[in-house]
Order: C-alpha cells, then structure tokens, then sequence
C-alpha cells in the first residue's frame, strides 16, 4: 500500500502520482492498493493509470452514513477495491462497525494502521476481527517499530483468521519469516507505505528475512493478489 499528496507537520514528505509509477518501476512493483486524502486524489491517480493503481476508499468514521455512502459510492461506481482506515490518525474504535458492516456486504477488505496508542494496538484491531469474522482485515505494519506490539500482532493473527499482515515500516525480518511459518503462508504481505519508506529497505527486509522462494514470492506477490481477487 501506498499514499500520494503533502504530507507536512512531522513527515515534511510528498509524493505524486507520476513519482509513484516512476519508484513502482524501477523496483518492478506491479500494483499499487492507493489510499489517500481527500478521496479525490487517489481517483485522479486511479483514472490516470487504471492498469497500475487500486484504489482504497479512506473514509472518516465520524461521517457516519455520508462515510458509508461514499464507500458503496467508491467501490460501486468508481472501481475502489477496498477500505483504509487510520486510528492512529482519527481516534477511533467501536464508531468504525458501520464501516466493517459495508466492507462485509461488498466482500472487499479493510486495511488498518496497526502499532500506535492508544487506537491502533493489535488487540484493539483484533476486537474489530472478532465483531466481523467475515471480513479480512490487515494489520499494516503489523507493530510498526515496537517489539512489543509486532508480538501482539502475530499473536493476534493466530487467533483470528481473518486477519492479514502488512509488513512496510516493521523492522525485523525475522518476523516476516515468522508470521509465515506460524501465522499462514498466506496472510503476510510485502508493502512500502510510500512516500514514508523506501521501497528499497522494504523489499531488503523481505529478501533477508530467511524465506525460501516460493516464500519470497507469496509475501511479494500471490498474497496481495489473492486478498485483492487479483489471481
């Protein structure tokens, strides 16, 4: 997963459209699920490289039915692929049912930053897979940079199995080879969370992460494809 626009206060980071495309071909990056604010933003990029780039719906919870209208809107009619929400961002919890409830009756998947309090712990996201065992729900970064909370998450994905992993900004590479062999060979992906980390150190912590190459090359490739009903 990916975001373009202006990212001011501490990030001070930008990133287009085109300048995506550019980083997606020099690392052979395929597909890009996009999600950014406000909506409009990742649309333009969607209608300008349709072949490249899924759209992911960002809806604000605390829009209530206009948040879920413009879901159905999104996914019905503009193409959108799936939902991405951001705790860490909005500060949220049980306000985000109606959201699950419409990514359960369109049968697309929920993305979720995961590794910062007090909103975006694994165990808050994994009450979210509880209430919704029907849809499949990513945790990216899977803990971010606390060792503490990438625990939480693998623990939590075994628990749920509806839960996903998204690895970008994670720091250890052992843990993606872990959550492969013990949370499902499936349910780990490669992602880059561009423009706020390289494309090069994400994909580096892949290849050193001690999987063999049919392993390298579903957290690469086959698992987003599969969740995106790509392949």
């Amino acid at each position: 997963h990916a975001h373009i626009g202006v990212f001011g206060g501490w990030a001070k980071l930008s990133l287009t459209a085109d300048e995506l495309i550019a980083q997606m071909n020099e690392f052979d990056i395929e597909k890009t699920l996009l999600c950014s604010q406000p909506n409009e933003l990742c649309l333009d990029a969607v209608n300008k490289y349709p072949d490249r780039i899924l759209g992911m719906v960002y809806p604000n919870p605390y829009d209530g039915q206009k948040a879920v209208d413009m879901i159905y809107d999104y996914v019905q009619n503009k193409g959108f692929k799936g939902i991405k929400c951001n705790p860490l961002k909005q500060a949220y919890d049980e306000i985000m049912d109606p959201i699950m409830q419409a990514a359960e009756d369109l049968d697309i998947p929920v993305f979720m930053h995961c590794g910062h309090p007090p909103y975006s712990l694994p165990w808050s996201i994994a009450l979210l897979a509880e209430r919704f065992p029907k849809v499949k729900l990513t945790m990216i970064h899977m803990g971010h940079g606390h060792g503490v909370y990438i625990d939480a998450s693998l623990k939590m994905a075994k628990r749920y199995p509806n839960l996903y992993l998204e690895m970008s900004g994670m720091p250890m590479p052992s843990k993606i080879r872990e959550a492969y062999e013990e949370v499902g060979h499936d349910r780990i992906m490669f992602g880059t969370d561009a423009p706020f980390h390289p494309a090069a150190v994400e994909s580096q912590k892949v290849l050193c992460s001690g999987l063999d190459k049919r392993g390298m090359e579903d957290v690469f490739y086959n698992n987003a494809a599969k969740l995106m009903k790509l392949i």
